[in-house]
């Protein structure tokens, strides 16, 4: 196997200021001092304790047989299907490496919407299937309420005794989930490193149990992840395809492309939800963030700010975005081109992206590793299920408008001003007074849908994004809550105030009992977007909520005609 290709194009300004950059680098011996701990390479701060991820290929290498055994555990049991539970980097390599190999009965759920719980439920058959509860701290809401869910439904098949028969657990030893694994008589626990944050943990155990339980060959896979981790221990910057990269997209960020625009060949289409996470979640603190926007659909060159940097990640033998690249690097923009020789050498850009990340991360002297903001959103969810637990119901709000089907929050000020801009108080007039007057150059709009996240829903929003897209020209995203919360949610309240959020919440259509507590999912999905929106506005973004009160799909299409 072949070491992916990589290849860029940057004006000549940026070029003379990444090739600065990179002697920096060599001149002080970054690369070697990242892989000797030094956590002055970064902030002086914790770096150092969160560096295991530098040699896990090598360690998982060493312990292949474990997950060969996995395999033929599953396949001697009978098991047919195969659920994944977690959130963030617990669940999003295992969806890339399913999507991307074709596994079609690995299924991931990471959403607190009821409809979506019942949408994946529907899809198995309870006593044939295995269930995967991903959680490092083992302390995290969504998947602690998943596993209580579906353990007392598989009870209800098979028994209690026999329930934990069809549960894997991957936590990081010591958690609470590794005693609640024992406690249930799981069929196996596997262990995550305390030492590794979630979203550099793709190659660890909570990626690897998963290729394992789909059925991947995980030693073939992580011997060609092993070539990119040997390239990126080269001291050389220039030649060093990690450290090239992250101080490319650490000099674009201090240049003001702090938008990180994504376009991925079919075969590998959902890398770019990885990416995104390991991107925003890392560089977007203090002020300053990397912005993933992946799955826009592209735009003439002369559509694009001087906001963005573009990567093209595609498969060998795909040209689809060749006529693309050169009409923006002819117009100007910084692009970055990464071919993978086969999707057997995806492992390889999970290795790579991680270590520019880390490296990015130093460029824009920040701590890479931590998540302060993450918390925050958290604090607020759990504020509202507490409330909803001494008094049985959420607490009230008020909208500052409401037509048939829509209610819409703001906070009040937001409110006033824009009552002043209308002329008629429509839920139509206010959308596009937002999307209008809120949205400028050098900003990004973002879509935050507290709905399920199937091919309607997502169809429609996308309509949705480009209308934005195109009527703006400013870089868009659009995420699925809860989801987000643990992806790109940090950098939307760590980062710049340059984002502008649109939330959309809904009625529940159904609503399901958490088991063992007073809550249920849809009051569950309601504290979390809650809490999102509250922050949201505590850090002065500009943001504003709609509320569907009526069918959802038909509510996103009014709201999607209304601009």
């Amino acid at each position: 196997m072949t070491l992916n290709t990589f290849s860029y194009s940057l004006p000549k300004r940026l070029d003379d200021a990444v090739n600065l950059s990179l002697a920096e680098w060599q001149q002080h011996g970054l690369i070697a001092r990242v892989w000797a701990r030094d956590a002055t390479v970064w902030t002086g701060d914790d770096e150092n304790k969160w560096l295991a991820w530098l040699d896990v290929v090598d360690e998982q290498l060493a312990q292949a047989q474990k997950y060969r055994d996995l395999h033929g555990d599953i396949q001697s049991a009978g098991f047919t299907d195969v659920l994944l539970m977690g959130m963030g980097g617990s669940s999003l390599c295992p969806e890339v490496l399913a999507f991307t190999f074709g596994k079609t009965n690995f299924h991931i759920l990471d959403s607190t919407v009821p409809t979506q719980i019942k949408t994946v439920e529907n899809k198995l058959v309870l006593t044939k299937t295995l269930f995967i509860v991903a959680s490092k701290s083992g302390s995290t809401l969504e998947p602690n309420c998943f596993k209580q869910y579906f353990f007392e439904r598989v009870a209800e098949k098979v028994g209690r005794e026999n329930a934990g028969k069809q549960f894997i657990a991957i936590t990081d030893p010591g958690s609470k989930m590794e005693q609640v694994a024992k406690d249930g008589g799981f069929r196996h626990i596997f262990y995550g490193k305390p030492d590794i944050g979630g979203r550099f943990s793709a190659l660890s155990a909570f990626g690897m149990a998963a290729a394992a339980a789909m059925g991947m060959d995980v030693e073939k896979f992580l011997k060609n992840a092993s070539e990119m981790v040997d390239a990126c221990r080269n001291d050389n910057a220039t030649i060093n395809p990690g450290a090239l990269l992250g101080n490319i997209l650490g000099v674009c960020h201090a240049n003001g492309r702090d938008k990180l625009t994504i376009f991925t060949s079919p075969d590998i289409h959902d890398l770019g939800a990885w990416l995104e996470q390991l991107v925003a979640e890392s560089t977007g603190k203090k002020g300053v963030a990397i912005i993933p926007v992946d799955r826009e659909p592209a735009q003439p060159a002369v559509s694009y700010g001087n906001d963005r940097i573009f990567v093209f990640l595609s498969v060998k033998g795909d040209d689809r975005f060749d006529e693309t690249q050169a009409d923006l690097e002819a117009a100007g923009h910084p692009c970055v081109k990464v071919e993978l020789d086969s999707i057997d050498n995806l492992g390889q850009e999970f290795f790579r992206w991680e270590f520019a990340t880390a490296v990015a991360g130093a460029v824009m002297k920040i701590n890479p590793f931590n998540q302060p903001d993450v918390e925050a959103a958290k604090i607020e969810a759990r504020k509202i299920t507490d409330e909803y637990e001494k008094t049985g119901k959420l607490p009230d709000e008020t909208p500052f408008h409401k037509d048939p089907g829509f209610e819409l929050y703001t906070r009040d000020e937001d409110a006033a001003t824009w009552k002043g801009e209308v002329e008629n108080e429509t839920v139509a007039n206010y959308i596009r007074n937002f999307v209008h007057s809120d949205v400028g150059p050098g900003d990004y709009f973002a879509i935050l849908a507290y709905v399920e996240m199937n091919d309607a829903h997502v169809k429609i929003l996308e309509a949705f994004r480009k209308k934005v897209l195109e009527s703006r020209s400013v870089a868009t995203c659009l995420g699925f809550g809860p989801r987000f919360l643990h992806s790109t949610g940090q950098a939307y309240k760590g980062g710049g105030n340059n984002g502008v959020f649109l939330q959309i919440t809904s009625d529940d259509e159904i609503d399901i009992a958490v088991p063992q507590q007073k809550f249920t999912f849809g009051v569950v999905k309601a504290a979390q977007a809650r809490g999102d929106f509250q922050v949201l506005l505590d850090r002065e973004r500009r943001a504003l909520r709609v509320h569907i009160t009526g069918d959802v799909e038909a509510g996103l299409e009014k709201l999607a005609g209304m601009i």
